[in-house]
């Protein structure tokens, strides 16, 4: 058996806590240290990895002699600022949580920081790593000889409690389409496997949090909105969010159309939301349409149920990470770089000063985003 990867863990939250869990499912793999300010997630993050010291400054977790690489699941204004802690310090592999930064006048900063970072940098973006996903990934250039559409649907629940509700402002999480929807553009690259030109959206807040009230203010995330994407090889990209279907039975479709037909992903939400009245929680799907023959089929691709009760990412984040470990071990490669965790938050950028603005947004990548807005 291999030696474990001992974890440093910056920020034990919900997200955290979902890593803290996936790991202790790996048999090659532990905890070594963690730092979490918040007194009740520290108590929860202790018991979820009871060999772990809880510590108390994220220096101390990248001086901690027993690690081997480090967690950073911290609020989203704080990543980069704690890269560039472990970088003057320790520099180490970190899996980062997206989104990489959320400061647009950072952009130059954090590109020229990736480049010149001297250990690997993964950028956890979880949703490559659905098992219905993944298989989607694989055999969609086949089945449609060519993506010339891209449809990705999420339809789901409201922005949860955070602390400090951190994620009910832009200011801090960077925006919906950069907070949530980095997700959805890092697909829609690796899918189509180019780049963006030009970027449109519409957007706004219409439902949720509006009677909310922080120290006097109201949150300003938005709740819902559309982004069309024009790639450099002529494909064509859509997102379609909505954060306020909590009752639909798939949170994310996935559709992909070419010259030879259709394939289509659907991934329900976590298995915890899923009401116990309606029976199990529904199959993970993926339906492909052939044009010629007309031969539609559908495969049906369960998750392990220990995975779906290890996070709310269906069962992504243990593959994350067992890919993670097998890349500081030099068994395998980085998956998703600075550099792809860069671009999925330019594109974000693009799209929130596109709906701003009601102006599409030509050659997003090449605007350096120290003009777009926060």
């Amino acid at each position: 058996m291999n030696k474990p990867v001992m974890y440093g863990v910056i920020g034990c939250g919900m997200m955290g806590q979902e890593h803290l869990r996936n790991i202790a499912l790996l048999p090659d793999a532990g905890v070594a240290a963690i730092f979490e300010p918040d007194p009740e997630m520290r108590r929860i993050a202790g018991t979820l990895a009871p060999g772990a010291a809880l510590v108390d400054a994220a220096a101390e977790v990248i001086s901690h002699p027993a690690i081997d690489c480090l967690l950073i699941a911290s609020p989203n204004h704080c990543h980069f600022e704690q890269l560039r802690e472990v970088a003057a310090t320790r520099a180490l592999p970190v899996l980062v949580e997206k989104p990489l930064f959320i400061d647009a006048a950072e952009a130059s900063a954090v590109k020229a920081f990736a480049q010149t970072y001297p250990a690997p940098i993964w950028v956890a973006m979880e949703y490559r790593y659905m098992p219905p996903v993944a298989r989607f990934i694989r055999e969609a250039q086949a089945v449609t000889g060519g993506i010339r559409m891209l449809t990705i649907r999420e339809h789901r629940y409201p922005f949860l409690d955070k602390i400090g509700a951190w994620n009910r402002f832009n200011r801090t999480s960077g925006g919906t389409f950069v907070e949530k929807c980095c997700h959805f553009f890092d697909l829609m690259r690796l899918i189509l496997k180019s780049e963006p030109v030009r970027v449109m959206a519409s957007a706004g807040q219409a439902v949720n949090h509006l009677h909310e009230n922080y120290g006097g203010e109201t949150p300003d995330i938005w709740d819902n909105g559309y982004v069309l994407v024009d790639f450099a090889s002529g494909a064509r990209a859509m997102l379609e969010l909505c954060m306020f279907a909590d009752g639909s039975r798939y949170q994310e479709e996935i559709i992909a159309v070419g010259e030879k037909g259709k394939i289509e992903c659907l991934v329900p939400g976590p298995s915890r939301f899923w009401p116990e009245n309606l029976g199990p929680l529904p199959t993970p799907q993926l339906i492909a349409t052939p044009r010629r023959p007309e031969s539609p089929y559908t495969i049906e691709l369960p998750v392990d149920p220990t995975l779906l009760a290890a996070g709310d990412h269906n069962g992504s984040t243990f593959f994350q990470h067992k890919r993670f470990c097998a890349a500081i071990r030099g068994e395998g490669p980085i998956e998703v770089t600075a550099d792809d965790g860069w671009r999925a938050v330019v594109m974000g950028m693009a799209a929130q000063r596109s709906a701003h603005e009601g102006m599409a947004i030509a050659e997003p990548l090449a605007l350096g985003c120290d003009s777009l807005p926060r």
